[in-house]
This record gives structure tokens, sequence and C-alpha cells, in this order.
């Protein structure tokens, strides 16, 4: 059985989610999965919209979301992963499907992000087991 990802990619930061991208690809390969598609959206804020859009397809078994958000003067960081990691929860909880956080963050510097790329890994790895097992 070959397991079908939809990609949720934030643009924010693309230095370190492209290379996260590249990352999470890679893994599926390895892992027998297939990067069906994947969409782009500005930020992690903005990923619902585009997990849902998947996760009402029938040929995506899971959403992975990949994303980096570093931390700033404000406590800003803490309030976008918060309500993303919220919603993103409710929606796989909604749909019934796999969707896996791909998310570095809150609280991070650019050098700790790096050092988190492997983050989408993790995530394309939980949403193969995820659909293997349930």
């Amino acid at each position: 059985m070959s397991i079908n990802l939809g990609f949720v990619i934030a643009e924010f930061n693309r230095d370190l989610t492209y290379q996260m991208e590249l990352l999470g690809k890679e893994h599926a390969e390895f892992l027998g999965a297939e990067v069906k598609n994947k969409i782009l959206v500005p930020g992690v804020y903005d990923m619902p919209l585009a997990i849902k859009k998947f996760c009402e397809q029938d040929d995506i078994d899971a959403v992975v979301t990949i994303g980096a958000v570093i931390e700033g003067s404000t406590e800003h960081d803490e309030i976008v992963v918060q309500h993303a990691s919220r919603k993103i929860t409710d929606l796989s909880l909604e749909y019934n499907k796999p969707v896996t956080l791909g998310i570095a963050g809150p609280g991070m510097t650019r050098m700790e992000a790096h050092e988190r790329l492997d983050y989408s890994k993790r995530a394309v790895e939980s949403a193969v087991k995820l659909v293997q097992r349930l």
C-alpha cells in the first residue's frame, strides 16, 4: 500500500522550510511514501485552510506541516504556534486523517532552528506510522 502525503509548507523563513521540505521528501521516499502534492502558505498561522483542502481529498492519506517560527522581541511566536497547532489537531480529528506537526518553535533562535530541521522527518515518520496503524 502506497501512502500519499500532502505537504503544507510555510514560506516564512523559507531558507529553513525549504531544507525541511527536502529532508521530509527524502524521508518519505525512504519510508515508501509519496509526496502527492504540496501547498506553500505565507506562514504557519495560514496553514489550516490548506490543511483542510488536503483533508478533503481522497487521494491524500495524511498531511505533514512544515514550518519554522523564530522567537522575536514579543510573544508573537508563541501565539502563532499555539493557535496553529490547536487548529491542526482539530482538523485531524474532524477529518479523521493524520495531520502531523513538523513545525519548529516557538521560543527558538535562528541557530536553534537550523538544529531542528529534522522536525520535518519526524512529522513524515509520524504520518506514515499513523496511516499504517489506523
